[in-house]
């Protein structure tokens, strides 16, 4: 970092062992390369492609990353429950109800006491009917914008349109909006009209070649089929995903944004 900006490395959904991999293998390369200040990844497809578990939240951490951002998968392996409400790094939807357990929001500090908001929201178009997320995590900028400019929201939803949506709503009242949850990295990077960098989906770091993640076989079986069969990784060779973002200190709004593909 240097005194006028700082730059974010977002993490594409990590999936299952090989996503770890993938991390594992160009993390380090990657912070080097584009001099990173802050890592966030999602991890939420982390245990066995559903789920996180704590002993995986710790080797993210023993990576270098920051905090891990969730999604409608976070709840799947009920031990994590507890550590949600303990770990402040590991993030839920916020627009779940309050009664749910974890938060959906985090402020971390680095170098110069320089502050970052984190917010993690779920859409709900194909997905489940919580809260509304627009609404919500307004609120939730509002509160962290007296306290810090650099917010980044993880907006975790299914449609095209309510992820660019979101985009244009936040523009120019976060850092930068970055869609996740469908594992298809697009092609629409881009700084909005008044400086929050946005991407629709930033991809999946996992197994390259799956239906998103899934065996192969698994899913066209679940396709023609049209019945329940149990969830399996796919092997073989993994893709790193994710996306680099440089932000200005002073005013919170985005510079560049550049997305990766490994």
């Amino acid at each position: 970092m240097n005194k006028n900006t700082v730059n974010i490395l977002f993490i594409a959904d990590v999936v299952g062992k090989p996503g770890l991999n993938a991390v594992t293998k160009h993390i380090n390369r990657v912070k080097e390369e584009y001099n990173i200040d802050f890592c966030i990844a999602n991890g939420e497809n982390a245990a066995g492609g559903k789920g996180l578990t704590y002993d995986i939240a710790l080797q993210y951490y023993s990576l270098g990353i920051d905090v891990i951002t969730g999604g409608n998968h976070i709840f799947d392996k009920n031990k994590i429950y507890k550590y949600l409400d303990q770990d402040n790094k590991i993030l839920r939807p916020i627009n779940y109800p309050k009664s749910v357990h974890g938060r959906g929001s985090y402020i971390g500090t680095i170098k110069d006491d320089l502050k970052i908001g984190v917010i993690n929201a779920q859409g709900r178009t194909f997905m489940y009917s919580i809260d509304c997320p627009f609404r919500i995590t307004l609120e939730e900028v509002r509160r962290m914008s007296e306290i810090t400019p650099i917010i980044l929201v993880d907006f975790h939803a299914e449609a095209t349109a309510e992820k660019v949506a979101m985009g244009w709503y936040l523009d120019g009242k976060v850092s930068a909006v970055v869609g996740t949850h469908t594992h298809v990295q697009t092609a629409d990077d881009k700084i909005l009209e008044n400086g929050t960098a946005y991407i629709t989906d930033v991809g999946m770091t996992g197994p390259v070649n799956s239906v998103i993640g899934l065996q192969k076989e698994v899913a066209i079986k679940r396709f023609l089929n049209q019945l329940p069969v149990r969830y399996q990784i796919a092997d073989g060779e993994a893709r790193f995903c994710g996306v680099v973002i440089s932000i200005d200190v002073s005013t919170g709004k985005a510079i560049k944004i550049e997305r990766l593909r490994y």
